[in-house]
């Protein structure tokens, strides 16, 4: 048989229906995948324990001599039931086997051996049902075997009732005693400035570890397996775009006429930003930038001068939103920014899966001539359908709301285009680092001057009742100054159960019971309520028709509406200055980056924002403090790395970026945010001295395994 390698399909090692299980449960394929399957945590035997002194309840491992063996059948059903009685010398102890008769041909009176198991009680004796057990043929060496078997770590991995951890550690034994030798995918100067152990030991250590001893040696060695591998991928991905060649897009009058009518002066945050966009586009390689910034920074204003930088030689820019009701939003403020005088000239157009078909084909035609030079939309302008005749530039907004494949698929439409990738949603160096790795980073922090603020408190409604009418209360005052009020509720209608949640609502899965407040039902509530009476309410959610969102979002905006009664389509890109109040309900129910987002609704202009966060969940529980530091800062950066802590690892790579997600197995973002950048800075050492790898195979072939076909073009587009 030839020597088993990492890259070998598993069926060929341990058998097709083994292997289909785990295919199954975990798809995992081939050895590799399977010795990437780590334990979550391990067990111990126990230490070794006299019988006289077991407790119910306790893991034990003890040494002992069968005294007994009897078989019964069982009185009440059929089958039989092996009752073996074994004792040290200090006391008896008996383990019982269901339907294993077999087994009394190895226990037979006399014999010694190790026995494990949790401790149980019956008929006011001690017992163990299907204990682990090994026998000895040595009794010289029983004892010393026994030391070393209670010590020895039980590797307990991530299992399904399908594939118990049991059969999944039998399955790696197998694998790892087929295994032929491993290129080391870590530079021996590397490893041993590091002091990590060659890759056959860690992986042999982490799987089988004769002691505890073994396990955090080898741990830390994969995790710098893993964060090597990713970060040389990721740098390798920059090289890659460098290696392409970009058409130079300099500015020229369309941008000069715009900055001159511009009513207000850029914030210096704004310019420095805009510079290093500027010379993005007139360089030899297509731009890959990613703008961070907080709510209301100006991120738009600095993409829409990157798309009249490109417009000046004739290029498009495509700008992808992830709703209809941001891409409209964007459609309205991109056209109000040009003004009369140079929207004409541009014609921004919107294109979105909810235009007719006579108004879909008249935008199409407009795009594919290059008469649109700003197309806006949402997935639709994915379609095969949609053709550019110059597209420039390429525009994300949200970044985490969309899947690398879709943004790929954008930018096949041009000729090596340039990528400009917008969040509102701040995102920690370590996920920078780790995500978005292969992009330039700019970041917006100065808000424009003139915004007044927000003030956010929180509304515990289960400790103190009566302010859930205070929070209607205080809506309708501010509606009676000539404000207007969003209320955010975490579904369409409670009633619907979490079937009538929003798809791209980000609920959190630690809030208890059930959704108690929907759109329908806050309507409901409002049109009854008499501080309401008169007042102008509407509703929004995103299994409305496109017409009808979009009408809605231009009454809110023209002021015809009060109180705009929504889920979180309104997460991202609403701007309407008059509003000052947002109230969210269920608080607990979302995450912190989702509640920063949401009371960036208001506040936008010179009216004063109020952001109440109504709550039911207790103090202590993860929801309350979600919800308390939202309120204590209104920083989205400080709230982004406190989102870590309280979160964990959790979801911060999100589910847009699966690729890069699903390759970190030992490898956490918080916590080794260290050994991140340690290995960043060797990978880029590595590359310098070695773009192609030719002298790292074990690297190389690294990245080639954990960054599967799935992964590896999930890094390519991302």
């Amino acid at each position: 048989m030839p020597a088993v390698r990492l890259e070998t399909r598993l069926d060929g090692v341990i058998g097709g229906k083994t292997s289909g299980a785990l295919e199954r449960a975990f798809t995992l394929r081939t050895v590799g995948d399977l010795l990437a399957h780590y334990p979550r945590r391990y067990a111990l035997r126990g230490e070794l324990t006299p019988i006289d002194s077991l407790v119910v309840g306790e893991q034990v491992t003890i040494v002992a001599k069968v005294r007994s063996a009897n078989v019964r059948r069982m009185r009440q059903r059929s089958g039989s039931i092996l009752e073996v009685m074994i004792t040290d010398g200090r006391g008896d102890v008996q383990l019982t086997f269901f339907n294993q008769d077999w087994r009394a041909k190895d226990l037979t009176p006399g014999r010694r051996g190790i026995f494990s198991g949790k401790v149980g009680e019956y008929r006011q004796g001690k017992q163990f049902a299907h204990p682990d057990y090994e026998l000895f043929e040595d009794e010289d060496a029983a004892l010393m075997s026994a030391e070393a078997y209670a010590n020895q770590p039980i590797p307990i991995y991530p299992a399904t009732s399908t594939m118990p951890s049991w059969q999944i550690a039998k399955s790696v034994g197998l694998v790892l005693d087929a295994l032929g030798p491993l290129d080391d995918p870590l530079p021996d100067d590397l490893r041993r400035a590091e002091g990590l152990l060659p890759i056959r030991d860690a992986i042999d250590r982490v799987h089988r570890p004769d002691f505890e001893e073994q396990i955090r040696p080898a741990v830390h060695t994969l995790r710098w397996h893993e964060a090597l591998v990713l970060q040389t991928a990721l740098l390798q991905q920059r090289q890659f775009v460098r290696a392409m060649s970009a058409t130079k897009r300099p500015a020229g009058g369309i941008l000069e006429a715009f900055d001159a009518a511009l009513p207000f002066t850029r914030t210096a945050d704004q310019v420095a930003v805009g510079e290093r966009i500027a010379d993005d586009l007139v360089g030899d390689w297509p731009m890959n930038r990613l703008v961070q910034g907080e709510v209301g920074s100006g991120k738009t204003l600095v993409a829409l001068r990157a798309m009249l930088q490109v417009a000046e030689s004739g290029g498009q820019s495509a700008l992808i939103a992830p709703t209809e009701v941001l891409a409209g939003q964007h459609l309205r403020s991109i056209a109000a920014m040009l003004g009369p005088q140079l929207a004409p000239r541009l014609m921004p157009t919107l294109l979105t899966g909810q235009l007719t078909a006579a108004e879909r084909r008249k935008a199409a035609l407009r795009v594919a001539s290059g008469q649109a030079l700003i197309v806006i939309g949402t997935h639709a302008l994915l379609s095969d359908r949609t053709t550019f005749a110059d597209l420039a530039l390429v525009v994300v907004d949200e970044q985490h709301r969309f899947g690398v494949e879709q943004r790929e698929a954008l930018r096949a439409k041009g000729s090596s285009p340039h990528a400009l990738v917008l969040t509102a949603t701040p995102i920690p160096r370590t996920v920078a680092m780790t995500v978005f790795g292969d992009l330039d980073v700019s970041t917006i922090r100065v808000l424009p001057a003139g915004r007044a603020g927000i003030e956010t408190f929180v509304a515990p409604v289960a400790e103190r009742p009566a302010w859930f009418a205070r929070v209607w209360d205080r809506v309708a005052e501010e509606v009676g100054k000539g404000h207007q009020a969003f209320v955010v509720c975490p579904a369409i209608d409670a009633e619907g159960g979490r079937g009538g949640q929003e798809q791209d609502a980000e609920l959190e899965e630690d809030s208890t019971g059930g959704i108690q407040w929907g759109v329908v039902q806050v309507a409901e509530l409002l049109a009854r309520h008499p501080s309401f009476e008169g007042l102008r309410i509407a509703v929004l959610h995103g299994r409305m028709p496109g017409d009808e969102k979009d009408a809605i979002m231009r009454a809110v905006a023209a002021g015809d509406v009060d109180v705009l009664v929504a889920t979180t389509v309104i997460e991202v890109g609403v701007d309407v200055p008059n509003a000052s109040t947002m109230v969210i309900l269920e608080a607990e129910r979302f995450g912190v980056s989702q509640l920063h987002q949401l009371r960036g609704r208001v506040g936008r202009g010179s009216v004063p924002g109020l952001c109440l966060l109504v709550t039911e969940a207790q103090a202590g529980t993860a929801g309350r403090a979600r919800v308390e530091a939202v309120a204590s800062s209104n920083d989205g950066f400080e709230l982004a790395e406190t989102d870590l802590v309280l979160r964990g690892e959790g979801d911060v790579l999100g589910e847009a970026q699966s690729g890069v997600r699903s390759s970190l197995r030992l490898l956490r973002v918080v916590k080794d945010a260290e050994l991140i950048a340690r290995a960043r800075a060797a990978a880029e050492g590595i590359l310098d001295e070695d773009p192609a790898l030719l002298t790292h195979p074990g690297l190389a072939q690294a990245i080639e395994r954990r960054l599967d076909r799935e992964s590896r073009a999930a890094l390519n587009k991302s």
